[in-house]
């Protein structure tokens, strides 16, 4: 099930139950005032039926029944009836129908007080009467059928009401919901049909400052991110393909050339000295690749330690002695403080070591081997790292091979560096 249709039977559901609630609500005051105001009529003619039995005045009396003959309506089913008690009190016939004796006794003990009573649709009320001649219980009976009957069309009217807006606020929540979750549409579709051959595409930029349009923002973020790491990832691979591509090009044909016949020792010599430094390319290619393969990222977290840069300077130094043993490369340190704190940062060794080793190298290579001086510096107790360049010119058209991976200076095509983009 969508959260769209979650959503619009949730809202159909809580909006009945509050419909219903009040439908509950309608129903029962309704039927608490239609029993109460039959009461009162019933209760009224009660004492009525008194005054027209008990009264000495009879001109009283034929006044009561004109008022009652012109002003009250009459009941449907009114009956009264008159109990006497004998001197024991007990009640005596006739008895009305289907009032039971407790129903009596309640009226004798209410001293004078309305006491009501009901069996299915018809409705007593009874009092205690004292007069000279003795004790009486005067009883009122009717049949409450109007009253019942529009109890009953309210009930009936309530729940078509209630089956009705059940079904107008379903389909008017359906259609907002739809509305309301056509950009999420719209941005599912949209989503599934990029790829990783069409990372270019972006989602359509919503009006606003809504969840829906952060939301857009945030995948554009992401395709932006992606897209980026795509275009990295195949230049990485199609560059360094390209790099490896020719040591070992020259590795076989180096062999092929010595073993296609007979030749002078000087030859073979000649031949495994460019095999072995072929292979020592490649193996510090392989190495800058495992180093950046091996720098810490694990998807989630970077690995930070704190770094000695002046043991790291000496390390490089080592690399390139290994690689170029005629370097010129020079460390100039200030005088080391206290602390050890005060010369080392924090960061990723293997990235920071690949960086150096790539700086310093291809200082010595492109620049005919000539000096190289790292100096490290303390400014404001903060170490600082002056990586000086000498004789390397580079044409103004040419500066864009700085952001080139596997580039070379263009008067030493013969040479390359490490993996640039370990920079």
């Amino acid at each position: 099930m969508t959260i769209q249709s979650k959503t619009t039977i949730l809202f159909t559901i809580l909006t009945a139950a509050v419909f219903t609630i009040l439908s509950i609500v309608v129903y029962y005051f309704s039927n608490k005032f239609a029993y109460a105001d039959f009461y009162k009529r019933l209760e009224l003619r009660v004492h009525i039926t008194s005054k027209f039995r008990f009264e000495e005045d009879h001109n009283t009396t034929e006044s009561f029944k004109i008022i009652q003959n012109q002003f009250l309506e009459r009941l449907p089913d009114e009956k009264s009836y008159i109990v006497p008690l004998s001197t024991t009190g007990e009640p005596q016939p006739p008895f009305p129908p289907n009032v039971p004796d407790s129903y009596l006794s309640n009226i004798k003990k209410a001293k004078g007080e309305t006491v009501f009573y009901q069996h299915r649709l018809d409705h007593y009320a009874g009092i205690f009467y004292k007069d000279e001649t003795g004790d009486f219980l005067v009883i009122e009976s009717a049949a409450n059928i109007y009253g019942g009957e529009i109890i009953r069309q309210l009930g009936y009217i309530l729940l078509i009401t209630l089956v009705a807006s059940v079904i107008i606020i379903y389909s008017v929540g359906l259609y907002f919901s739809k509305r309301a979750f056509r950009p999420f549409r719209y941005i599912t579709e949209r989503v599934k049909s990029i790829s990783e051959g069409n990372l270019h595409l972006r989602l359509k930029q919503q009006p606003g400052n809504d969840e829906i349009a952060a939301l857009v923002d945030t995948f554009n973020n992401m395709l932006d991110k992606l897209s980026t790491a795509f275009e990295a990832q195949n230049n990485f691979v199609s560059h360094a393909s390209h790099e490896f591509r020719t040591p070992l090009t020259t590795i076989i044909a180096e062999a092929d050339y010595a073993l296609s016949r007979e030749r002078q020792p000087e030859d073979y010599k000649q031949s495994l000295a460019n095999i072995v430094q072929q292979s020592e390319k490649l193996q510090r290619l392989t190495k800058g690749l495992l180093a950046l393969a091996q720098s810490g990222f694990d998807g989630k977290t970077q690995r930070w330690e704190k770094i000695r840069l002046d043991e790291l300077l000496f390390r490089t130094r080592e690399n390139v002695t290994d690689v170029e043993p005629e370097n010129k490369v020079r460390i100039k340190l200030p005088d080391l403080p206290e602390h050890e704190d005060d010369i080392s940062v924090y960061g990723n060794e293997e990235l920071l070591k690949v960086a150096l080793d790539n700086i310093v190298l291809n200082g010595c290579k492109y620049s005919g081997n000539a000096p190289v001086t790292v100096e490290l510096q303390l400014e404001k107790n903060k170490p600082l790292l002056l990586l000086p360049i000498r004789e390397l010119v580079f044409l103004p058209t040419r500066l864009n091979i700085f952001m080139i991976p596997f580039s070379g200076h263009p008067t030493h095509q013969d040479l390359r560096g490490m993996v640039s983009a370990c920079l």
